[in-house]
C-alpha cells in the first residue's frame, strides 16, 4: 500500500517517515543513488508499506528548499541561537547563516538565549536594525518562552547554533515532554560539547515542527558556491533598500565612489558589523570562478 509522509530521522541508511497514522522505518529504492538523489528530513515522501512498520521510500515529493549541512529540506525558518554569555556567538557565523538562508529562500529569527545571564545588547541591536524577528530569551528562567513559541507555531523551524549555546535546552523548554540531552559549557574553551549527533524533526505540543541539528561548523563550504558570490549583496536583506542606487552598474559595495550601501553605512543606516561581515564573505568567496560548479543541492 502507498501513502504519504514526511521525514522525520535519518539515521544508518534508515528513513524514518511519519505517514499520520504511525512512523514507518524506511529504506529508499535503490533509483535514489543511481539518480543522485538523497532523501533528507523534512522531505515528504511517497512510501509503500511492507507491513511491520516498515517499507520503502518510493518518491520524494518536489522540495521548497534544501540544505546540505544539516541535510534537511523544505525548512520555512531557521532559528539561529546566539548567546553573549559563555560561549560567545561571533555575529559573523550568525550573519553567514543568514546569508546562506536568504539563498534558500528561508526566513531568519535571531534568538539570544542565556538572557539571564547576558542581555545581549550588542547582538540585539545589531540584528533588530538589519530587520529580523530578534528577541531574548533563557531556557533556564523560561523568559521569551511563549514569544518564541508564537515565532515558530506553524511552521517547519531548524534551529542551529554555535555548539554549548542552548539549542537542547530551548527545545526542552518550549515542550516539556521533551528529554533532549543537554551538554555541559566548557569554561576553559569557552565552547560545549556536542550533544546533537544527527538530524532530527520534532512535533511540539505548540503546532510547531522543528530541526534539530548539530551546530554552526556544519554549515561547512558546500553551501558557499558560486551562486552565492553572484547574489551575495541580496543576501544581506538590509542592504535591499540602497541596492541599485549605487553610481556604477556592478558595484561591490566594498571601497567604490557613489555606493549607496557604503553612505548608509556611513550615516549609520546599516550596521557596521554587517557590512564587516559581508566583506568578509565577499573575500571567502572571491576565489570562486565561473567555471566551477556550485555544490549546493536546490
Amino acid at each position: 500500500m502507498m501513502t504519504e509522509g514526511r521525514i522525520q530521522k535519518a539515521l544508518s541508511g534508515f528513513y524514518y517517515v511519519d505517514t499520520g497514522n504511525g512512523i514507518l522505518t524506511c529504506r529508499a529504492r535503490g533509483k535514489f543513488r543511481r539518480d543522485g538523489i538523497s532523501p533528507l528530513v523534512g522531505d515528504r515522501a511517497e512510501v509503500r508499506e511492507l507491513g511491520n512498520g516498515e517499507g520503502f521510500v518510493e518518491r520524494i515529493c518536489p522540495r521548497k528548499n534544501t540544505f546540505t549541512r544539516p541535510a534537511v529540506a523544505n525548512i520555512d525558518q531557521l532559528v539561529v541561537i546566539a548567546s553573549a554569555a559563555i560561549p560567545r556567538t561571533d555575529a559573523y557565523l550568525i550573519d553567514r547563516v543568514a546569508a546562506i538562508a536568504a539563498l534558500k529562500d528561508c526566513q531568519v529569527v535571531v534568538v539570544l538565549n542565556k538572557c539571564d545571564l547576558d542581555r545581549a545588547d550588542t547582538l540585539y541591536g545589531i540584528y533588530h536594525a538589519a530587520g529580523f524577528p530578534t528577541l531574548r530569551v533563557s531556557a533556564a528562567t523560561g523568559e521569551g518562552i511563549e514569544t518564541l513559541k508564537a515565532l515558530i507555531s506553524g511552521k517547519l523551524s531548524a534551529f542551529t547554533g554555535n555548539s554549548g549555546v542552548g539549542k537542547s535546552s530551548i527545545l526542552n523548554a518550549l515542550d516539556p515532554s521533551f528529554s533532549i540531552q543537554v551538554g555541559e559549557v566548557s569554561h576553559a574553551l569557552g565552547r560545549g560539547r556536542h550533544t546533537t549527533r544527527h538530524v532530527e524533526l520534532y512535533q511540539l505540543s505548540c503546532g510547531a515542527e522543528v530541526v534539530d541539528s548539530p551546530g554552526f561548523s556544519s554549515f561547512e563550504t558546500d553551501e558557499l558556491n558560486l551562486e552565492l558570490k553572484r547574489r551575495l549583496p541580496e543576501t544581506f536583506l538590509d542592504f535591499a533598500p540602497y541596492l541599485g542606487n549605487c553610481r556604477f552598474v556592478g558595484c561591490a559595495h566594498i571601497r567604490e565612489k557613489g555606493c549607496a550601501v557604503l553612505e548608509a553605512l556611513r550615516q549609520g543606516e546599516i550596521q557596521q558589523s554587517r557590512h564587516s561581515s559581508y566583506l568578509r564573505l565577499y573575500e571567502e568567496l572571491k576565489p570562486l570562478q565561473d567555471w566551477q560548479v556550485g555544490k549546493s543541492r536546490k
